[in-house]
């Protein structure tokens, strides 16, 4: 980035997700976000801020987060400034300077940081990567201990509500706030002209349905991301409660005056989007900004995220990914190519687990809890 010190309005918020709503080219960002991820860092980009002073590691070491890269390639100065107690001592739209690598306050120096740059960023990604075993062992040990406490729930099937759309038979559409799911849904514009299908969105991910020029059918999650008029629409809600049953999503519900179903189902939102549609007889799943790969699993550092990776496995062959489909949505392609590719994928997932011994004996665990 080109300039030396930089002027702006100080806007705070602890999750990042928030935050991103409300930030401009004019501003600084200050967020407390370790291992700050990547949808988090596509949105501070196309929001137009220049800086961001995160007060946590924005790349931990844990897992490769490329994360930061992203956010300094997109022309974003960020300031790693671990232990700064700049929420304590900075009001939201306080103005605020930015020198090199430090934050003033007239002319009070409030935090010395570092400035993360390209080079560094990317050496520290590749030692990441060259590291990734360890964290794979340590999800993997984390799926065999939810299989071990929750796994009954998705072999017996959960207990779903009655709802009035119809799943059987029909392709659906399941959009959440992940890695690139913009860009997935300009994609599939074709597929959803041409199939109709029942369209989920997973909290925010019902906004990215809006904003696309269509409206969610079914609206999961514990609601804490999704706008007000956007729940508004119609859509059936379907609020994810957490586990012994408190759904605090439903308070905010009640406020608005809005009808809603719950589900209790370890995990994440997502999980009980995938589930939904399957338990209720759909013919082809099609995700969109959801958890597909390792990287895109540790990004989110939850316990809960086992769950994800056993609920792809009970979905199976109708679950396919539509970073692929973009290529298979001319008017005369049917479902089969749709399900070649989704085979594939499983395959290459099964060659990658079998390789592992760790994984090995997860799947063998999976397969004893299964039968």
């Amino acid at each position: 980035m080109s300039f030396v010190e930089f002027t702006g309005n100080a806007r705070l918020d602890r999750r990042t997700k928030n935050l991103t709503k409300r930030v401009g080219p004019d501003d600084v960002a200050i967020i407390d976000h370790a291992d700050l991820d990547r949808v988090s860092a596509e949105e501070l980009v196309e929001s137009g801020v220049r800086v961001v002073v995160n007060v946590a590691q924005s790349q931990t070491g844990r897992y490769p987060n490329p994360g930061p890269l992203e956010l300094v390639r997109g022309g974003v100065r960020l300031i790693d400034a671990p232990g700064a107690d700049l929420f304590e001592t900075l009001s939201d739209g306080e103005l605020i300077s930015v020198r090199g690598a430090s934050l003033y306050r007239n002319d009070t120096c409030l935090a010395e940081g570092q400035m993360l740059g390209v080079r560094d960023l990317e050496r520290a990604l590749n030692d990441q990567r060259a590291r990734v075993t360890g964290a794979l062992e340590a999800f993997a040990e984390n799926t065999l201990t939810f299989l071990r406490e929750e796994g009954k729930l998705l072999t017996e099937g959960p207990e779903l509500p009655v709802l009035g759309t119809r799943f059987r038979d029909r392709h659906v559409l399941v959009v959440a706030r992940g890695p690139g799911h913009k860009r997935d849904l300009r994609m599939v514009n074709t597929y959803v002209r041409d199939f109709r299908p029942v369209l989920v969105g997973v909290d925010g991910g019902a906004d990215a349905i809006v904003e696309a020029g269509w409206k969610p059918h079914v609206i999961v999650g514990d609601m804490d991301s999704v706008s007000d008029a956007t729940l508004a629409l119609g859509a059936e809600i379907v609020v994810h409660a957490y586990r012994g049953g408190s759904a605090p999503g439903a308070e905010r519900l009640e406020r608005l005056g809005l009808r809603y179903h719950t589900v209790s189902i370890p995990g994440i939102s997502e999980d009980v989007a995938f589930l939904l549609a399957f338990e209720k007889g759909a013919e082809l799943i099609v995700a969109v900004g959801t958890h597909f790969n390792l990287i895109e699993f540790l990004e989110r550092d939850r316990a809960g995220m086992s769950s994800t990776f056993v609920t792809r496995l009970k979905v199976g062959e109708i679950l396919v990914d539509a970073k692929g489909v973009s290529r298979l949505v001319a008017p005369r392609v049917g479902l089969w190519p749709l399900v070649v590719l989704a085979s594939f994928g499983l395959l290459a997932i099964v060659v990658a687990i079998l390789a592992s011994p760790a994984l090995r004996s997860l799947i063998e665990d999976l397969a004893r809890s299964l039968l």
